[in-house]
């Protein structure tokens, strides 16, 4: 049986049996008081959890973190009150900021057409296309519609009008997807499979429907925690050779989640980015907003270590592989109308990440048959931002919780310069 726990209470090291009464009751707490800022000063940055803690064991909780209030983009000034969290115009980062910070030119990101992305999640969102189409023309990118062949919606059965129940929260976590897959990869067909429900069977499901309609890139802002059962998932669901599939680390600090501890995908961890005056113009660290709050990383509990994959602190899988932006206060713009007042969002959490690093995969090309894309990066250590500061809690081994040069846990390898580090 798989009992979903936050990294935090994974880390107290509590008994199971105090470990089921957490299970059965949840606890919601309110942002603590602020000391008053000076006028004009950068204000902390609140969110709120696109979807709510799975109140089953085996569900996943997606990784869309919403800013309701605080300064983003502290260079921009740009405060979110209660009042305008959601806005006419946007504030987080948009197309043009994300592939600057990443290397993808203006030619580059003309790469990836005919290639499909495809973005798992739970239950329907009906206002799907609709908001993808207001991000799209916002922005001056291509159309991408259900009418010219560019976008699709499915069921985990394939079927395009048996669609799951619609769900507000998780509408929030498609939208940013939907968003950051187009930002990347403008070009991209964009396939949008909805799982009947947040369980790892019926997402796994997705995900092998996905690769069924021809993705190639399968993007899953998703995770919970890891069970015995986790091997036998890698075996149904994510073992596609030819395929990149991303998944997000986790928002909840140190600690390790499954499907991210999946040894046949790309674990995605998270990073503060920020404009600079330095050479590349950008820079980033590891994201950690509190010690409950931040990428993922640790060593998986039962998945086996990749082959590619040498570090000595985990003798399994560890986490993560690569990284990119995912802290709220440096987060990115999105549009939504679904369960909430139509408009301009800001968003983080790995769920920014994952489909940004499927996007990034889509414009270097279709991966070779037989191959397994989370290996490339491995093979182009050089060819990405080395993200060396930054901690994203307490661990025995300081690498795993803590940006460093070379590989990190909270970091990976580092974040995308270009594509070569993924293409194999």
């Amino acid at each position: 049986m798989r009992i979903s726990l936050t990294p935090a209470i994974r880390r107290a090291g509590l008994p199971l049996i105090a470990v089921a009464g957490l299970a059965a009751t949840a606890l919601v707490i309110a942002p603590t008081a602020q000391a008053q800022q000076p006028a004009g000063a950068a204000q902390p940055v609140h969110t709120q959890r696109a979807c709510a803690i799975p109140a089953r064991a085996g569900d996943m909780a997606c990784k869309a973190l919403r800013v309701t209030s605080g300064t983003v983009h502290a260079a921009r000034t740009a405060t979110v009150t209660p009042a305008s969290a959601n806005a006419a115009t946007p504030t987080g980062y948009g197309p043009t900021d994300l592939r600057a910070a990443y290397g993808l030119t203006a030619a580059s990101a003309a790469n990836g057409a005919g290639e499909t992305i495809a973005i798992v999640d739970a239950y329907d969102d009906p206002n799907a296309a609709a908001d993808l189409a207001k991000y799209r023309t916002y922005y001056g990118l291509t159309a991408c519609t259900v009418a010219n062949g560019c976008f699709k919606k499915v069921s985990q059965t394939g079927s395009t009008t048996s669609l799951p129940t619609a769900d507000s929260g998780w509408a929030e976590e498609i939208s940013l997807d939907l968003d950051m897959a187009s930002a990347i990869c403008p070009k991209c067909n964009i396939l949008l499979v909805e799982a009947t429900s947040p369980t790892m069977a019926n997402l796994g499901k997705s995900v092998n429907e996905a690769v069924t309609l021809g993705a190639k890139f399968v993007s899953n802002s998703y995770g919970g925690s890891e069970s015995s059962s986790d091997t036998s998932y890698d075996s149904s669901y994510f073992n596609h050779p030819g395929v990149a599939i991303t998944v997000s680390a986790g928002d909840a600090g140190y600690g390790a989640e499954y499907p991210a501890a999946s040894k046949y995908v790309t674990s995605v961890g998270g990073t503060a980015l920020s404009k600079s005056t330095n050479a590349r113009g950008w820079t980033e660290s590891v994201w950690s907003t509190s010690s409950t709050e931040g990428t993922g990383s640790g060593c998986s509990a039962y998945d086996a270590k990749p082959t590619w994959q040498t570090d000595t602190g985990c003798a399994r899988r560890t986490i993560s592989d690569v990284s990119a932006v995912a802290d709220p206060a440096t987060g990115v713009a999105v549009y939504d109308s679904y369960g909430v007042t139509a408009g301009w969002y800001t968003f983080g959490g790995t769920s920014v990440a994952s489909p940004l690093i499927a996007g990034v995969y889509a414009v270097a090309g279709t991966p070779s048959a037989g191959s397994y894309p989370a290996s490339f990066p491995y093979a182009h250590k050089t060819a990405l931002n080395d993200v060396t500061t930054g901690s994203n809690g307490s661990c025995s081994g300081s690498y795993l919780c803590t940006g460093k040069a070379g590989y990190d846990g909270p970091t990976g390898l580092g974040t995308p310069i270009g594509t070569t580090a993924f293409t194999g």
